[in-house]
């Protein structure tokens, strides 16, 4: 099983990005997928999360600014960000759950929102 993130880069504050996760050896879609964060010195936190009935639900401080999606046919689920803030800036991953033993970490891609 294999999930690749990538999408992150460099944006200034008030900009957008996508993120995508691309998963191998798994259907995304029999998974619950979440994007997680963690900044420097921080934990990894939940950023949003889409189920396998496709109900979604975001941190409070991302709601109103960052979608999630999933387009099955890729196998791929997407983080859109808009209206990034500098303390948005943190390597973000792709996780995907079934149970404690179908659990699966992409590799991260960092985000950096500066001026």
């Amino acid at each position: 099983v294999q999930l690749q993130a990538s999408g992150g880069g460099l944006v200034q504050p008030g900009g957008s990005l996508r993120l995508s996760c691309a998963a191998s050896g798994i259907i995304f879609s029999l998974y619950t997928v979440g994007w997680y964060r963690q900044a420097p010195g921080k934990q990894r936190d939940l950023v949003a999360r889409i189920t396998i009935g496709g109900s979604t639900n975001y941190a409070d401080s991302v709601k109103g600014r960052f979608t999630i999606s999933r387009e099955s046919a890729k196998n791929t689920v997407y983080l859109q960000m808009n209206s990034l803030k500098p303390e948005d800036t943190a390597v973000y991953y792709c996780n995907a759950h079934i149970s404690p033993t179908r659990d699966y970490w992409g590799t991260g891609t960092l985000v950096t929102v500066s001026s």
